[in-house]
């Protein structure tokens, strides 16, 4: 999809580590996952197929046990999912800690007591404790069960939605299974992928570079 030089990968490594604070989650085990995934679509061997569970939370539970046993390392993934991801082992473990997640969630509860202005805001809370299992949920459960396909993958993935402002064009899972390589996930003149022409923006400025499709 695209390559960037050492530095922007750290730099970039740190900014996923702030933003997505106590819901972090570890490059090398999310990506195998998601190999898996593309690999094995909507088979018993798809680590997140929504075809095989009764309900979101016994998919997104079977998700992280998984996700748990390749990040500590106590099970290796078949060779052809390993490699070619960005590793920092030192963030690694700061964004796995307890120190980190309860350091985040502190912070989120002090930001909402100095500068919100209503009690309903506060029930925004857990959204932000666990932003990253909420993506998850959503994309995997939705972008497999819900919506139209464009393209005959022999599988179940749907684009959710044509105009994709929720989840960055994340819902695009149709195409993004027919072009896994494509940076931009719509394929339609109707589609608009929102992160595409961010990706355009950072490879003019020479920060990414988007290898050709």
């Amino acid at each position: 999809m695209f390559k960037m030089e050492r530095f922007w990968e750290r730099f970039f490594y740190l900014v996923l580590l702030i933003s997505q604070g106590s819901s972090f989650l570890n490059p090398r085990a999310y990506a195998i996952l998601h190999r898996m995934h593309h690999a094995y679509s909507d088979t018993e061997k798809d680590p997140h197929s929504p075809h095989f569970f009764k309900d979101v939370f016994g998919m997104m539970i079977a998700t992280k046990n998984m996700y748990m046993n390749y990040l500590h390392f106590k099970i290796q993934p078949e060779p052809a999912f390993q490699g070619n991801y960005p590793e920092w082992p030192l963030v690694d473990r700061i964004g796995d800690s307890w120190f980190w997640r309860i350091g985040c969630g502190l912070f989120y509860i002090w930001f909402y007591v100095a500068f919100a202005n209503h009690w309903w805001m506060f029930l925004l809370l857990p959204i932000h404790f666990l932003m990253g299992p909420l993506h998850g949920a959503i994309v995997n459960w939705c972008g497999h069960k819900y919506g139209y396909s464009n393209h005959d993958n022999e599988d179940h993935s749907k684009n959710s939605l044509p105009w994709d402002f929720l989840l960055m064009g994340e819902l695009f899972q149709n195409n993004h299974h027919k072009k896994p390589n494509s940076p931009n996930f719509a394929t339609k003149w109707w589609e608009f992928d929102p992160t595409y022409p961010v990706m355009k923006v950072l490879h003019w400025m020479r920060i990414i570079k988007i290898r050709k499709v």
